[in-house]
């Protein structure tokens, strides 16, 4: 009775977990082999027959019977008397098969081989998770929100998959309830223990490549190829396209018409602003595509150093550098250049580097990154806008645009 009891509560387990017959039948022989062993020091002479189906088990010990006084390994052999207390017709040299009851490993061993078995499973079963999930690494996945933490997001899939999507792998306007779906590309997979980690992303540039697979037919069907992808998540993107069809316009195709079949890629992403660009070999023009939607005047590259200097006419200053300097920003990003961008007609100005006697250099630096590096470029910006797209305070703003008016009036 103990038997059955002991394997109908896993062929029960093997139902939910829908582990296949053969490897449970495996795992069971293995657990009770292991039992086996520390009970009667070696598991060689017994045969394990299992029917996890029907919640059969039976445990035979095979002994030598040898005479009275003769034993010398209990578990390997019987005396003759005992041998005919089974059957009354054994004699020396033949062997005694006697059936194991569970009862006779003992109450402990019974509750220890049923945690291993348990504990088996589970390993079992995370492992097949884990390689099943590190196959989709870098696909797009659906799963439903289960719970909301401060700093993460757990989901679960329909088969009860517990999967992670961490604050730092949200868009920021990304705002999620209790019960709904949520799509985003299976970032990493890792075993922590035996348990797996999956980590859900929708902030990296695998998520944007995917979505384009998923809603765009020809770059499914690899009629248009995603060469390269750049984003500030939920603020900005550029989509770098390509086709080796000549009769096919990439960008076209990915926007659709009047956005038709961009839409629901912006949507998805908290109205992300996605730059589709026709990719192509030659630098120069890849540089001026990418600082799209500024038209630029002339460009010089330094191909050794990955530096661009770009003239631009100053109205489309601004529309090079972006808000807050996204648009340059993901520009080089996707072309691998360093832009520095000059206004057509200033022949004087002054590189901000040149101030670093009265203008700190972290302050510097701050103006570097929304795309301001030179003086006038900074003097032709809003006092009020640089404290909003930069982390200096309003009074700091004021000093640098002093010292920097000083330069031209003198």
């Amino acid at each position: 009775m103990e038997n059955l009891a002991l394997i109908e509560s896993f062929s029960e387990f093997k139902d939910d977990k829908l582990i296949d017959r053969v490897t449970l039948m495996a795992i069971l022989e293995d657990v009770f082999r292991n039992a086996l062993k520390k009970k009667y020091g070696s598991d060689d002479n017994f045969d394990i027959i299992i029917n996890p189906d029907k919640g059969d088990l039976e445990i035979w010990r095979n002994r030598v019977v040898v005479a009275d006084g003769e034993v010398e390994d209990d578990n390997q052999e019987i005396s003759l008397s005992e041998a005919q207390k089974i059957e009354p017709d054994f004699e020396v040299g033949e062997d005694v098969s006697e059936e194991v009851k569970l009862a006779q490993l003992g109450r402990r061993a019974i509750l220890a081989l049923r945690q291993n078995l348990i504990s088996r499973i589970h390993e079992h079963d995370n492992t097949n998770i884990y390689k099943h999930f590190k196959e989709l690494e870098g696909d797009i996945y659906t799963a439903e929100v289960h719970h909301i933490r401060h700093r993460a997001v757990i989901l679960l899939d329909d088969e009860g998959n517990e999967i992670l999507l961490p604050k730092d792998r949200q868009i920021p306007s990304d705002f999620f309830r209790k019960g709904e779906n949520v799509r985003g590309v299976i970032e990493t997979v890792e075993l922590k223990g035996n348990k797996p980690m999956i980590i859900m992303s929708r902030t990296s540039p695998q998520f944007l490549e995917k979505l384009f697979e998923q809603e765009i037919p020809e770059v499914f069907d690899g009629l248009i190829t995603v060469k390269k992808v750049v984003r500030i998540p939920g603020e900005k993107a550029k989509v770098a396209v390509d086709s080796y069809d000549d009769r096919i316009d990439p960008v076209g195709a990915c926007v659709g018409m009047k956005g038709s079949r961009i839409h629901g890629i912006v949507r998805e992403l908290g109205n992300e602003n996605i730059d589709v660009i026709n990719f192509t070999n030659n630098p120069q023009l890849f540089v001026t595509r990418a600082l799209s939607p500024a038209r630029i005047t002339s460009i010089k590259l330094d191909d050794e150093k990955k530096r661009a200097e770009v003239i631009l006419k100053p109205e489309e200053v601004s529309k090079a550098i972006g808000k807050g300097g996204h648009n340059i920003r993901l520009a080089g990003q996707l072309t691998g250049y360093e832009i520095d961008v000059f206004r057509e007609g200033v022949e004087e100005d002054v590189e901000l580097t040149e101030f670093s006697d009265e203008i700190e250099d972290w302050v510097i630096a701050e103006f570097k990154k929304i795309g301001l590096d030179t003086a006038k470029s900074v003097l032709e910006q809003d006092p009020l806008d640089l404290v909003k797209r930069t982390d200096l305070e309003e009074e700091t703003v004021d000093e640098v645009v002093r010292i920097l008016k000083e330069e031209f009036e003198d």
